[in-house]
């Protein structure tokens, strides 16, 4: 057992890091805004290196403006312990989602060093560059580059709402001119990520710390219903052929479904277009938005099979038409079982609640699990918010979150 930092300084340093960390790009609604390569992100990353160095530790970029700080270890061949989270917010988040995990990096790497010394692994923290899509239509640019998932040409046409492309964006501010180290990364032993859960699983079951198994996989759809349109008024309901109509079915199908399944699945229909969208006119066309998730891939397989099917009857009876276009399909990723269990036999040790279970949204850590063993962990979230000015853990959840990750680093790398 390991010498822990005493409570009361450890909240007063994480309340004031999590404030410190928000400033760099707070808004006026009191949310958060640090969108990939602008100017509020371009101050967190200099404030978060400045802070690395104050540390002892030395810090550099990589090309694509992912930002490490080493605490070298005595062994010069061993790989890198890596833990960390993203730097970037939605628009107008919160102040902890992926900024609680770079915090607590920093403040676990500091007490280590500070109280144990040199580590025989070296140690990383890492503020990954980009996680969230929110300026660009590309999520994990930082982690897919490290992994190698990502490839540079995946951003030579993509531009932000404002019209500015990625790679001029980029080049402003500093990263894919070769001034840097490449990103990929061949020397990791492990990586760590402690994050909010952004759910309201752990708060309602009162459990301190979550241990993620899984995170779900993800397949999405554009379903789109051909009707007929018609005249609202003089065409009796039994001769329509209405989209409208057929798509409330369909969507009555994929919830009842949803709802009658035992293993966690989820579906979710969030966005519809309608054509020619007139109130007194019948849709000829309907296209609506469906997202399915589940921690095993041959649930979400047979789940959407089962819908499709009901849907072609639905179809048929209403004198309609249906596709499904299938746009995106990310299998369920693994978290490495043993760095669960040296977890949970902390957790288990200090006398601390926990919860085994897979998390619903995605994270770096998914890229990650399928390039090295990965460990993701869990805090709560007050009333499952995120992405949200309202977005809040307790001050006691984020200190264990950083208390079992001082543990969890001393075990792999001292």
């Amino acid at each position: 057992m390991i010498e822990q930092p005493k409570p009361s300084a450890l909240s007063k340093q994480i309340e004031e890091m999590v404030e410190w960390l928000a400033s760099y790009g707070k808004d006026n609604s009191g949310g958060v805004t640090r969108l990939l390569y602008d100017p509020a992100w371009s101050a967190a990353q200099k404030a978060i290196q400045a802070r690395i160095e104050l540390l002892g530790l030395s810090a550099r970029y990589d090309d694509v403006g992912n930002l490490f700080g080493r605490l070298s270890g005595r062994d010069p061949e061993a790989n890198v312990v890596l833990t960390g989270s993203h730097v970037d917010t939605v628009i107008g988040g919160g102040k902890y989602d992926g900024a609680y995990g770079i915090i607590a990096a920093l403040i676990a790497v500091e007490y280590l060093l500070t109280h144990y010394g040199q580590p025989l692994k070296p140690i990383e923290v890492v503020s990954l560059c980009e996680e969230e899509g929110s300026r660009f239509p590309m999520t994990y640019w930082g982690s897919g580059n490290i992994t190698g998932v990502k490839e540079r040409e995946a951003v030579h046409h993509i531009n932000d709402v404002n019209g500015i492309p990625f790679e001029q964006a980029m080049h402003e501010a500093g990263f894919g001119l070769g001034l840097h180290a490449q990103p990929t990364r061949k020397d990791l032993e492990c990586f760590i990520e402690l994050h909010i859960e952004q759910g309201q699983v752990l708060e309602r079951e009162e459990k301190s710390i979550g241990i993620v198994s899984h995170i779900v996989g993800q397949r999405r759809y554009n379903i789109t219903v051909y009707g007929q349109s018609n005249h609202a008024g003089t065409t009796p309901m039994h001769w329509r052929h209405d989209a409208m109509f057929t798509s409330a079915e369909l969507i009555r199908i994929l919830m009842h479904r949803a709802n009658a399944h035992e293993s966690g699945l989820v579906a979710t229909v969030g966005r519809m277009e309608v054509k020619p969208n007139v109130g007194n006119v019948i849709a000829r066309e309907v296209t609506f938005s469906l997202d399915v998730r589940h921690s095993d891939a041959k649930i979400i397989e047979q789940f959407c099979e089962a819908c499709f099917s009901d849907f072609e009857t639905v179809t048929s009876e209403h004198g309609t038409t249906v596709t499904c276009h299938k746009w995106m399909d990310e299998p369920p990723v693994a978290m490495d079982c043993t760095l669960n269990q040296t977890a949970e036999d902390i957790l288990k040790r200090e006398g601390i609640s926990y919860k085994r279970m897979t998390s619903g949204a995605g994270h770096d850590s998914q890229i990650f699990g399928t390039h090295c063993p990965t460990g993701l962990l869990f805090v709560p979230s007050q009333g499952g918010i995120s992405h949200s000015p309202a977005e809040f853990t307790h001050t006691e959840d984020l200190q264990r979150g950083v208390r079992l990750l001082i543990d969890l680093l001393y075990k792999l790398a001292y």
